[in-house]
């Protein structure tokens, strides 16, 4: 008699009102991965990212996994306060609730450091089927994969960053992870050919699981509260859920009440925050 061979089980659907919460490491890795930085070194448990001084998220020290020790955490803030200090740039720490070792941030306030700004981090589980109110997206261009060049000209219009190097800065930031990128263009009749919106959901490989990124989402001024952003934002989770994304990811200042009013309404729930801790140079203040 031949061996039974074991029963296959019916493969399990995904209910994604159930995603089971991200590890401390995949999340933080995710979040990286949405805005990559240019260069990255590991140093103690902690991810230095530098990307010419352009954005705090690719400037400053993650703790991914650094030693609890006090003498050890010491150590390794020592160890990249002399590798900032060789740039002649502010040491720069961004401080998760919840994700760094306790003394992490005190340790910081007795070395001199200062809070600049702070964040939440929210998610919301995705599914295949459309979302409620796709349909309402004005006429708009999606392309997926690598950074398209008319999306990102559109994107800086938008949304300008200050700085020397800045329009090439966050151009090699975002060609670091393949996206999905939507466009609303100015409509045919326009005088003026601004693009009216964008929006870019970085795809972040986490594991087994595919995880979209939301940010550079942006309206032209003369075009607000016109449900842009939403359908903007709709648009990029229906279009990340069919390249494969499990679930959707966005930092948002906590300073900024319509976009929290925003992604609340889109079902988003606040899972972490953090703040970033910074050093001023002597004779300057933090």
């Amino acid at each position: 008699m031949s061996p039974r061979r074991p029963r296959r089980s019916a493969p399990r659907h995904r209910d994604p009102a159930k995603t089971d919460p991200l590890s401390r490491g995949y999340l933080l890795e995710t979040l990286i991965g949405g805005w990559r930085p240019l260069a990255r070194l590991d140093i103690d448990g902690f991810a230095l990212l530098r990307s010419r001084g352009i954005t705090r998220r690719a400037n400053s020290a993650v703790p991914i996994d650094p030693r609890a020790h006090t003498d050890a955490l010491e150590d390794a803030v020592a160890r990249l306060e002399g590798m900032w200090e060789a740039v002649q740039e502010p040491p720069t720490f961004r401080v998760f609730e919840g994700h760094e070792p306790t003394a992490l941030d005190d340790l910081l306030v007795t070395r001199g450091y200062g809070t600049v700004g702070a964040s939440h981090v929210l998610e919301l589980p995705l599914t295949p089927a459309p979302r409620a109110g796709a349909g309402q997206a004005p006429p708009h261009e999606t392309v997926v994969g690598a950074l398209d060049e008319t999306w990102f000209d559109a994107a800086w219009q938008l949304a300008p960053r200050d700085g020397e190097h800045a329009r090439s800065t966050l151009h090699d930031i975002l060609a670091g992870t393949p996206a999905v990128q939507v466009m609303v263009p100015a409509p045919a009749a326009a005088k003026e050919q601004e693009p009216i919106g964008v929006g870019r959901a970085a795809l972040v490989e986490a594991g087994r699981e595919r995880i979209a990124v939301l940010n550079m989402i942006a309206v032209h001024p003369e075009h607000r509260r016109q449900g842009i952003a939403k359908a903007l934002s709709r648009t990029l989770l229906d279009s990340a859920a069919q390249q494969g994304a499990t679930r959707a990811l966005l930092e948002v200042e906590i300073t900024n009440p319509a976009a929290h009013a925003l992604y609340n309404g889109l079902g988003f729930q606040r899972i972490t925050g953090y703040h970033y801790r910074v050093r001023a140079a002597p004779g300057e203040a933090t």
